[in-house]
């Protein structure tokens, strides 16, 4: 048997400390690059803002479109477009027609977002919801303008189903909610109506979808007295399901509430397996400033809500997140989800981005 002399096995001790170090050292690399990829904050403070998520060749692509900045007031409305790739926040450059605007909303379909809606206001606080609907290339960031919706819509949840159809569900029309569901043909660039929303129409409400099967939750109605218009709180969730051979059909049935407490504006999606995710979101329904309709100062809270297919039941916990609101939706992403933007404490609007680990 051949034997080590004393020389050779210092050296080979050596060889031995320097690899565990370099491995060490590669761990410690692999992590930092994990870390640097994702982005840690937004470049401009905003909430209310659309957003949207791509993977495109294994590099993520975050996107934040419109909102509103820091004065909070109808001046600090912005039509600002950011994209995050290649480990960087990059200004797209923003067709004329897009007018700065609030509630608007965003989502992907194959290898493009689409931007949708939102409404305009004005000096004299009048508001006007835009018809709207940008295409626009996830390689080029070329805007392409589409058919307009039918209905305007603001305050709007959009889902996609089959990587085709966008559903716009209920939401603000220039005066009032709508009940209507208005479904986009991606591939046809053609509209059409589905199923009513079968609950008291709202806005501000959150919802996902999983499959053909979807979850809609809370919101603001509208409760006119006389001549007296009042803002209250929606308590209700709804789940959808989806016609396989006719997707305008839907057939809606009354699920049990997730507290008996209805959130505003909260952020949500669903993960891909059975479970809809309800993250934040404030239990005061406000003006976009955060100040309630009934003239409080609305809070955030960080609470996690998950409605399950499988067991058809709500799982809520607080989570470690901090609270934020007033979020348009949340990004499902490789390894969790992200919050980009949207108000904190005190209704400060903020650049922070917040990930969620499934």
């Amino acid at each position: 048997m051949f034997k080590l002399s004393k020389s050779h096995k210092k050296v080979l001790s050596l060889l031995f400390v320097v690899l565990l170090c370099c491995g060490g050292c590669s761990r410690q690399n692999v992590n930092s690059e994990l870390i640097v990829k994702r982005p840690q904050e937004l470049p401009i403070a905003v909430s209310n803002n659309a957003v949207a998520y791509i993977s495109l060749g294994g590099q993520d692509q975050f996107y934040t479109f419109n909102g509103l900045l820091s004065g909070k007031t109808y001046k600090d409305i912005t039509n600002q477009a950011f994209v995050w790739q290649t480990e960087q926040w990059t200004q797209l450059q923003v067709p004329d027609m897009q007018l700065p605007v609030l509630a608007s909303t965003a989502v992907t379909v194959g290898q493009e977002i689409y931007l949708i809606g939102g409404y305009t206001v004005a000096a004299d606080h009048s508001e006007k919801s835009v018809p709207n609907v940008w295409k626009i290339d996830a390689h080029s960031h070329q805007w392409t303008a589409m058919p307009g919706m039918p209905t305007p819509v603001d305050d709007t949840v959009a889902l996609v189903y089959q990587d085709r159809y966008i559903y716009l569900i209920s939401g603000w029309h220039d005066e009032d909610n709508v009940d209507l569901v208005q479904v986009f043909d991606t591939y046809k660039k053609a509209w059409h109506q589905a199923t009513a929303f079968p609950l008291p129409p709202v806005f501000g409400h959150a919802g996902g979808i999983i499959g053909n099967q979807m979850v809609i939750c809370d919101g603001v109605k509208v409760d006119v007295s006389g001549e007296k218009k009042q803002f209250l709180p929606s308590p209700f969730c709804v789940k959808g399901l989806i016609n396989k051979t006719d997707f305008t059909q839907i057939e809606w049935q009354d699920i049990e509430h997730h507290s008996g407490t209805a959130y505003y504006r909260m952020a949500a999606a669903g993960d891909d397996l059975s479970q809809i995710y309800f993250i934040g979101g404030s239990d005061n329904p406000y003006n976009y400033d955060g100040i309630g309709y009934n003239k409080l100062p609305s809070r955030p809270t960080n609470q996690v809500r998950k409605y399950d297919f499988k067991s058809e039941q709500w799982f809520i916990s607080d989570s470690e997140l901090p609270a934020s609101m007033d979020h348009r939706a949340l990004l499902k992403t490789s390894d969790g989800f992200t919050i980009l933007g949207g108000m904190a404490e005190e209704q400060k609007v903020i650049d922070r981005i917040s990930h969620y680990e499934k």
